[in-house]
């Protein structure tokens, strides 16, 4: 039973309208106290949120980083059988590969158009294969301006190390990451194009065959419009491993995109 208190001094509709503006006034209080409550909650859910990002890049921060191999500076792949392919990544890169990383026995590729990369199949002494040939052409095909200029394929040559040199013809000047070539070169029309998967835990960018050959799961892009960083972390999400910077850096110049499999 609700217990009323009247006004004996006022009429039932003084009384009654007394207890109407009374209700309104508390409705009101309970209103700025629902919305009170809403505020505070939002409060605490982005509170919530902060502390879980922050959790998040401490845990990033404490887990070890992966040690680099030296050749992660360049462009790099192990070809179908076996062979370490490094190429560059801009003239600074293309002086270090030729100059410092180029032996006897080993194989240099490079396109006739400038702003090219070299690439060059390091042999360890053992006779390289046409398949590793096939596989690097088309590296150094997708890594060329033919990538960002949207051609579907490229002229590429190779030649023995010494066959390459920074020595000019008279009258003539080489510029930096650029070599003279003599000799006789041999040349190949690859298509462009890569395929990306994880090798022993890092992010590897190569011919189709060499990515099935040495990655458990892969995908192939293709040119596109779509950024480079949008196409890395779809990859990401497909493999299931490495960090975004590592598949944004192997990836041409250029747009991209991820080709849909058949």
């Amino acid at each position: 039973m609700v217990e009323i208190e009247l006004d004996i001094t006022k009429s039932i509709e003084e009384n009654a309208s007394d207890y109407f503006e009374k209700a309104k006034r508390l409705k009101k209080k309970l209103e700025k106290t629902h919305k009170a409550i809403e505020r505070l909650s939002k409060k605490r859910e982005e509170a919530e949120k902060k502390q879980e990002r922050v959790r998040r890049k401490e845990e990033a921060l404490k887990k070890p980083k992966r040690e680099k191999e030296w050749y992660e500076k360049f462009h790099w792949f192990y070809s179908s059988e076996g062979f370490l392919v490094i190429g560059g990544r801009d003239a600074t890169t293309n002086e270090i590969v030729i100059k410092k990383h180029t032996d006897k026995g080993d194989l240099v590729f490079h396109t006739d158009a400038s702003g090219s990369p070299f690439f060059v199949i390091k042999s360890e002494g053992k006779e390289i294969g046409e398949i590793s040939i096939k596989e690097t052409a088309i590296a150094t095909a997708s890594y060329s301006k033919a990538w960002k200029s949207g051609l579907m394929s490229l002229e590429v040559f190779y030649v023995t190390p010494d066959q390459v040199t920074k020595e000019a013809k008279a009258g003539e000047s080489v510029s930096k990451g650029a070599f003279m070539i003599y000799g006789k070169k041999q040349y190949l029309k690859p298509m462009v194009g890569l395929a990306l998967g994880l090798y022993e835990g890092k992010v590897m960018a190569a011919a189709l065959s060499s990515i099935q050959k040495n990655c458990e799961n892969f995908v192939e892009v293709e040119q596109g419009k779509e950024k480079k960083s949008d196409t890395a972390k779809k990859a990401q999400k497909v493999l299931k491993g490495g960090e975004v910077d590592d598949y944004v850096s192997v990836l041409p110049s250029g747009g991209c995109h991820l080709k849909k499999k058949r």
